[in-house]
Formats: structure tokens, sequence, C-alpha cells
């Protein structure tokens, strides 16, 4: 296999990692009832056996049985799946004129039920029905979200290295932003700085937003020039070895604007009731409601109401930069140790800006832990 050569001072997962994975899958399998499990190209596929794929319309994915790991890929690709970084197994081809589906279906055989990776598109599902039946198919989301909601030493340890990169990115950003300057051009510096890092491929994402861009959650399309006094929101991250830093501030470049302060002020408390909320076996909506009953107090809301809080108040993060558990209404799932997880209740004021300062979370037997230190003024990061 061809492996990248590794520069970080915090160690990359192991093959011993993915190993004691697989155990726990095989033994969630045997529990649930569950003959086989389909890891399509994903980040379970990456998470259970460090092969690194991406989607197309030819099936490529990992079947795993009690004692055995099956690669079923298009025959022309094997020799380049040969060359990944991936667990020992088995390599099964399917030439253009085959079925990669009826592969997996003789793999198996008549007799048993296979869970299906949930990141897999509803095309491929339609042609597991026709070729096996719908009965003997099983949603493998709940299966392998448990499963990776639960971050080991090694994960966290990459997720807090990227998060440092990150924040000191931020930081050095702040430092150089003026007015005239285009959001395109600090875009590509934060990627720059990134890729200097030796993050993954440099930014995995980044949003620039001035003045009322801020106050949508997700940026706005086409150039802006930041004016004097206009509210600033960075929001970027990047992976190592896969997985996410995500950290947003929001700040203007000089105080005064009682305004912009009063609303970062709210904000800092509707994350510190997220933090403080944030006991082992307490509900994820808990912490939801957390954050919007300090912004109803003043007069933010109530609900998904604007001006106030419209979206959920913080995502898991790992090898998704949105995945299990969410800080949502109606999740019931009970913090554990090992969850890690966005803090972010962004105040909106429509047409005017936005707030959002985004700090992660890792639950610890203790109770909950900053990756990050949450920003210390409406002029700080």
């Amino acid at each position: 296999m061809l492996h990248s050569p590794w520069s970080h001072p915090v160690s990359a997962i192991t093959q011993e990692e993915r190993y004691g994975r697989l155990s726990r899958l095989r033994e969630r399998m045997h529990t649930d009832g569950v003959t086989a499990t389909f890891l399509g190209p994903s980040e379970s596929l990456r998470y259970f056996t460090g092969l690194v794929w991406h989607l197309s319309e030819r099936l490529l994915g990992a079947v795993v049985t009690d004692e055995t790991l099956t690669y079923i890929v298009p025959g022309f690709e094997r020799s380049r799946v040969e060359s990944l970084p991936h667990l020992p197994g088995d390599i099964l081809g399917w030439e253009e004129d085959e079925n990669g589906v009826e592969l997996v279906a003789r793999l198996l055989g008549p007799i048993g039920s296979l869970a299906l990776d949930d990141a897999l598109p509803l095309a491929f599902y339609h042609a597991f029905a026709e070729e096996m039946g719908a009965a003997r198919l099983v949603d493998a989301g709940p299966l392998l979200r448990s499963i990776r909601a639960i971050k080991s030493p090694g994960e966290i340890a990459l997720i807090q290295y990227a998060m440092n990169i990150t924040l000191g990115i931020h930081r050095e950003i702040r430092s150089t932003i003026a007015p005239g300057v285009a959001a395109s051009e600090v875009a590509r510096l934060i990627d720059k700085m990134h890729r200097d890092a030796g993050a993954d491929n440099g930014s995995s994402f980044c949003i620039v937003s001035f003045g009322a861009a801020t106050s949508l959650p997700h940026g706005a399309d086409g150039e802006q020039v930041l004016e004097p006094g206009d509210v600033i929101l960075v929001d970027t991250g990047c992976r190592i070895d896969g997985y996410h830093s995500d950290l947003t501030r929001t700040y203007m470049l000089d105080g005064g604007d009682r305004d912009f302060e009063r609303a970062w002020s709210i904000e800092r408390q509707g994350q510190e009731a997220v933090f403080e909320a944030a006991k082992l076996g307490a509900p994820c909506e808990s912490l939801d409601d957390a954050a919007r009953n300090v912004f109803a107090r003043h007069g933010l809301g109530p609900d998904y109401r604007l001006p106030g809080l419209p979206h959920r108040a913080g995502h898991g993060l790992g090898l998704e930069i949105h995945e299990a558990p969410f800080i949502v209404r109606g999740n019931k799932t009970q913090l554990a140790p090992g969850m890690c997880f966005s803090n972010e209740p962004m105040i909106v004021f429509p047409g005017a800006f936005g707030v959002r300062l985004e700090d992660h979370i890792h639950m610890t037997e203790a109770g909950p832990h900053w990756f990050t230190t949450p920003a210390g003024s409406p002029t700080e990061v």
C-alpha cells in the first residue's frame, strides 16, 4: 500500500484501533441479529477499514460479517484500492457488464439480513431490495452512529489538534482584516494557512461574511467587501487524518456599537448555558433548551422565531462535520463520555447582523470540556 508521510505531533488512527471498531460493530451486529453490514463509500467505511473512497454510480464498499471483511470494488479500480491504506481483507471485483449488488448477494447467500450503510444513495437501496428482497435489508444507521458517536482518546487528540490549528488561524486572520478587504481574499488566505499547517487539503470549508450577510447562517452568495463598522463573521475548519475542526468567531474591529455588543454578550451567555447544561446523562435536547431559555429572557425568540436562534444549538463532530449527536429539540440521546459536539446557539437579527460563536465540547468522565477557549470580547477571537 502507498502511505502519505505523517508529520504531525499527534498520532494518526492505527490499524489496532480500527480492529477494535470492527469488534464493536460485530458485537452490535450479534446483539441486533444482523448477519452482515455493508459499508458504502462513506465516512463509516473510512472509520472501520481506513479505506477512503468517494461516491460514484459504481458500487464500492465492504461487507462485514462475524468473521470476514470483504471489499466489493469495480474490477478496473482493484489495483487502486490495493494501493490505498485499508485493513486487510479479500477484494472481490465486478466488471462493467456485471452488477456489484449481485456480487454482494452471492457472497451472502439466500439467508440472513444485511444492514445497509445509511449514507448510501436511495438508488443503491432499491438495487439491493430488488436483488435480495426488502425484508432482508436493515438500516445500519443507528448501529453505525452509536459506535461512531463515542470518540476514542486518539480521535479526541486529532480533533483537538485540528481545533488548535484553526483557532490560531482565526487569531492571525483577525490581525490582518481591515476595511476594503474582500471576503474571498480572506477565505483564500485562511485556506493557505490551513495548508501550511499540514491540514488535509487546506480548509475543509470557509464562510467569511461582512455586515448584513452575517445574518445569513451559511453566508451570502457573491463577493463582499468590508466596510468600516461592519460586523465580521468567520466560520472555518480543516481536517487532520479526516477529523474535523469547526470554529466560528463574530466580532467588530472596533468597540462601541452598543447593539452589537449587547447581542454578542447574550450569545456568550447562551454558549455558557449550553456548557453548564452538558451533564453526563443529560438529554441532548436539554442543551438546546438551555440556550433558548437565555435568549427568551432577553426578548429573543421564542422557539425558532427571529430575532433569535433559527436552528439547533449544536451538532456532533468527527469524520463528518455534522454527525451524531445533534443538540436539538426532540433528541433524547443522553450525553456520554467520548461524545463531541458544537456549541453554537446563533442569534440572527434579520437584515442587520448575526452573531455566531462556535466552540466544541467533548464529554469526559468528569463532565464537559472545551476543545477551545471561547472568545473573550466583541472585538477579540
